[in-house]
Order: C-alpha cells, then sequence, then structure tokens
C-alpha cells in the first residue's frame, strides 16, 4: 500500500502530528508495522518514506544525503513540523536531520541509533556468498533469533550479494563512521525519546547511556529481553513507552 508520486514512495496512515519514520541499512518499511497500525488510533499520521539508500548515485550515498532527502521530503508534503523515529542508521539519519533542520523538529525518537558507536555498521562486515554467516548476523539483531525469520535472512543474503547493493552499503557504512554525533549532541534541544533494547548487541546499552548523557533534552526507555530492533521484537512494549512519551512531552 505504498503511494509512489515522483521520487518519492511512502506509506502513509492517519491523521494529526506527523510521525515520520526512518528505516534502517537492512530494514524495510514493514519493520515499523505494529507502529503504523497503532499510531494512527491515537491521532498522529504514520508516515514511512522508502529512502533511497540503494538508488541515488554513490556521491549522494551519505547520512548527510539522506537527511536532505528526509527535508525536501517533509517539505513536499507541506508539514510544518514532524517528529522523527529512526531505528539504527535510520536514528542516525533523523539525529542529522535534527542538527541541520531543527526549526523541522517537534520531537525526535530515536532506537538503536548509529551515531556514537559504529561497530553497528560491522566490523567483520559482510561476507558475500556465506548464508550461514549472514543468518547469524541476522539472528543477533535480536534477543530471540526466531525473530530472524527465513524471508529476512533471505533478504540481507540478497542485499550483499548484490555487488552494487554492498558496494553501497559500505559506503553507507563508511558515512555513518565520518559522521560521528558526539560533538553536536549537546547542542541539539530537540524533545528526545530514547527506546533500547537490553540486550541489543549492535548498538549496546552503554549507547544508549551515552545518547541519553549528551542530549540536553532526553527520556531514556528500557526494554528488557530485547534486542537492536525494538519496534519489530517487542511492539506492545515500544509503543506504549512511545505513547507515554509523546503524551508527557504535549507532542
Amino acid at each position: 500500500m505504498l503511494k509512489k508520486e515522483g521520487k518519492y514512495q511512502y506509506f502513509e496512515a492517519g491523521e494529526g502530528t506527523p510521525i515520520i519514520i526512518l528505516h534502517g541499512l537492512m530494514g524495510g518499511l514493514s519493520n515499523f508495522e505494529a507502529v503504523a497500525n497503532f499510531f494512527p488510533k491515537h491521532g498522529y499520521k504514520v508516515v514511512i518514506p522508502e529512502l533511497p539508500l540503494y538508488t541515488n548515485n554513490i556521491l549522494k550515498t551519505n547520512v548527510k544525503a539522506f537527511s536532505k532527502f528526509v527535508k525536501d521530503f517533509i517539505t513536499y508534503k507541506g508539514f510544518d513540523k514532524v517528529i522523527l523515529l529512526g531505528n539504527s542508521l535510520g536514528g542516525h539519519i533523523a539525529l542529522y536531520h535534527t542538527k541541520m533542520y531543527p526549526e523541522k523538529m517537534a520531537g525526535l525518537v530515536i532506537t538503536g541509533s548509529s551515531g556514537l558507536y559504529e561497530s553497528a555498521m560491522g566490523e567483520s562486515y559482510p561476507k558475500r556468498g556465506d548464508y550461514e554467516y549472514i543468518k547469524k548476523k541476522a539472528e543477533d539483531v535480536f534477543y530471540d533469533p526466531k525473530v530472524a525469520t527465513k524471508e529476512i535472512v533471505d533478504d540481507v543474503y540478497a542485499t550483499v550479494n548484490d555487488r552494487i547493493k554492498l558496494i553501497k552499503t559500505l559506503t553507507i557504512a563508511k558515512s555513518a563512521i565520518r559522521h560521528n554525533m558526539a560533538k553536536d549532541l549537546p547542542k541539539m534541544t530537540t524533545p528526545t525519546c530514547i527506546i533500547w533494547g537490553k540486550n541489543d548487541k549492535v548498538t549496546p546499552p552503554d549507547v544508549a547511556e551515552e545518547f541519553n548523557r549528551l542530549l540536553p533534552n532526553s527520556d531514556l526507555y528500557w526494554i528488557d529481553k530485547c534486542g537492536h530492533a525494538a519496534m519489530m521484537e517487542c511492539p506492545e512494549e515500544f509503543n506504549n513507552h512511545l505513547l507515554e512519551w509523546l503524551k508527557k512531552t504535549n507532542l
């Protein structure tokens, strides 16, 4: 159920304050199904654009260019201010967007975000052709390895065995390391909600604590027995934390 308009392809549901969701490097729009079903019932518009991770030319395959893409999308949609929600690389893009275009931001939500700790993008990453290795990597994203369905593993496997996508994946990984946010965060005053899995192996819990320490206007929520993609693995708790924070912050 994606809308296609010009260069944008996106999902949209509900009415109210827009929550724009930014997916991660290996993540798809469907990772946020529970968020997309829940928040329209609570007076929010949920919009999930497809990020041009693999369609931009190589010079525009970086965190900065993706942030600009998000800003242009917000302008295209005619939104005044938005809440950005990002997981993993999507969180990093949301953070960079907040730094560059604070006037567009009503609130920021990050979960398992890169931006401070970059083994997030994979030290031994990625071995092409080795299905079992990819399967193990995909399972490591979750506290419960069963969440990494065959469909998810197949998707990642196809991506790393596509030469162009692999080159772009590595380009994005290098860009994420280059765009470390540690010096920027103390100047970013946008209200920020940090929701983190206590068992995240990709961006461990101390990364969440560091985000919370450096961001002047942030709240940190933990989810137990949960890995790197909280909105997929523990959707109910994720949604409840986020709704509680939105009410508390009057967003």
